[in-house]
């Protein structure tokens, strides 16, 4: 544990244990979005599906990506995960983005996606809200995940014709906003 960064965090009058438990509920939510994102991924076939398995993919290697930069803040600030993976299952932040009963249902695969970045996207602001000029370090990993969330949500939510996002699809290039914290 880094003891002057969580001495730091409660100086500026954060409640370190209610922001490790938020950050643990993320990164449960991050976690077992890859999984159940690899299982959505892999039942996208037919013309609608392989249309959409390149954004799904990045959304879900991304997710997985936030995994990997939330845990080291988790133990710096002298959290720990849970050592039983159910339990962290369920103290996912978001509810499980699981297959529709009908895999071929294109609008409701889209519907569990966006709905599953939504949910991401309101966390982080949770998150940014809470760290604002009193944690900058969670405040920095918690914006650069938001970041990539926002951009989840606009690809889903294009494909459901809510409009245009402006947002365009990376090329090559995963996790431009949090890959700094994996280095």
């Amino acid at each position: 544990m880094a003891r002057v960064a969580r001495e730091m965090v409660e100086r500026s009058g954060i409640n370190v244990d209610e922001l490790l438990h938020l950050l643990v509920n993320n990164a449960a939510a991050e976690l077992t979005t890859f999984y159940y994102y690899t299982i959505l991924r892999v039942n996208l076939i037919g013309l609608q599906g392989e249309g959409l398995k390149e954004i799904a993919e990045t959304a879900r290697i991304e997710d997985r990506n936030h995994f990997e930069a939330l845990v080291p803040r988790i133990y710096e600030l002298g959290g720990q995960l849970p050592l039983d993976m159910r339990a962290f299952h369920d103290v996912s932040a978001c509810p499980p983005a699981a297959l529709p009963a009908d895999p071929t249902d294109i609008q409701a695969m889209l519907q569990v996606l966006v709905e599953a970045e939504r949910c991401a996207v309101r966390g982080y602001t949770h998150l940014c809200n809470l760290t604002a000029g009193k944690d900058h370090r969670t405040y920095d990993l918690s914006l650069a995940i938001l970041n990539e969330e926002v951009e989840h949500e606009s690809w889903f939510s294009e494909f459901l014709g809510e409009g245009p996002s402006g947002h365009f699809m990376r090329r090559g290039e995963t996790s431009p906003f949090v890959g700094k914290f994996l280095r």
